[in-house]
């Protein structure tokens, strides 16, 4: 099924980011405030993942009935 490939692929991705804030963490030789301004665009990936996985999460285990439409077309101008 495409959404576990999908969400297989965000928890790799949520995996590598928090990997590259530990060594961003751990590095002693870099000055605290250089690793907030280093962290805050991975952390800003990360909020935005972590919302991606719940949706697929939730669309997983509550699949739309066939021929629903989705929704979205009301937002949308003509």
């Amino acid at each position: 099924m495409m959404i576990n490939n999908s969400i297989k692929h965000i928890q790799n991705a949520l995996k590598e980011l928090d990997d590259e804030v530990q060594k961003i963490l751990l590095d002693w030789s870099i000055p605290l405030n250089e690793k907030d301004n280093l962290m805050l665009p991975i952390l800003q990936q990360k909020r935005v993942l972590d919302q991606t996985l719940e949706d697929l999460i939730y669309l997983k285990e509550h699949p739309p009935t066939p021929n629903q439409p989705c929704g979205i077309s009301k937002y949308r101008e003509d």
